[in-house]
């Protein structure tokens, strides 16, 4: 049985808005594990692809995910995690554009969304846990102590979306990258189940304009200043 005593600090926010680097550095500072819940939902889009599943086929695409034989290891230089998926590194394949849209398109499913809600929170390890993802705060850890909502504009997103691709050997127009961004706020935010929303109980962080390190100081005073035990 997965233990609420174990502290959670969820981090929520569109694409872009700089989920990912936050969580593992603040993880690195803090000593805990972390969940990329995004990643989990771009691998199934990857194993629906490599096994032939309909991304309609709610059914199969639930039973694909309770199955799912995906690990997770932090980058030595914090930028994100290596993935690995049935043996196979998938990491750089999972960036792409196209299974980023996939994973979206599931993530509209119930079914999924219930298949895969166990295998996150069993990410609730000792001696804490920091995950990031769209609906951390509001679905999977409701009862963090602990909840931020990043966000930033369409155009600073774009751009570091944009330099992310480029720098690992992607080719990338910045101005579909724009379009595509906007269209999945659209999806994410409007869709019934765990819909893109910031929690009510979330400290709200605009990033645009701000480097990581600033981000980091940013929500690691946030951290300090509660009064939660955190070890």
């Amino acid at each position: 049985m997965i233990s609420t005593n174990i502290p959670v600090i969820a981090i929520d926010g569109p694409s872009g808005a700089g989920k990912g680097a936050i969580c593992c550095r603040l993880a690195k500072q803090l000593g805990w594990h972390t969940l990329d819940s995004g990643a989990i939902y771009r691998v199934l889009a990857l194993a629906a692809h490599h096994n032939k599943v309909s991304l309609e086929d709610e059914t199969a695409l639930a039973t694909l995910a309770i199955n799912l034989k995906v690990h997770f290891y932090p980058l030595p230089d914090l930028s994100g995690t290596q993935i690995i998926l049935e043996g196979q590194d998938v990491s750089f394949s999972l960036r792409s554009e196209s299974c980023g849209a996939a994973a979206s398109q599931i993530a509209t499913s119930p079914a999924v969304r219930q298949a895969l809600l166990g295998r996150q929170r069993a990410f609730r390890t000792a001696p804490g846990l920091v995950a990031d993802g769209r609906d951390m705060g509001t679905v999977v850890f409701p009862e963090a102590p602990i909840k931020i909502f990043l966000t930033a504009s369409i155009e600073e997103r774009a751009q570091r979306r944009y330099k992310q691709l480029i720098n690992i050997g992607i080719d990338a127009k910045l101005s579909n990258l724009a379009i595509e961004i906007a269209e999945r706020d659209k999806r994410d935010s409007t869709r019934t189940i765990a819909p893109l929303i910031a929690a009510a109980d979330a400290y709200v962080i605009d990033t645009t304009g701000m480097s990581i390190e600033k981000v980091v100081a940013r929500v690691s005073s946030i951290v300090q200043g509660l009064n939660v035990t955190l070890n």
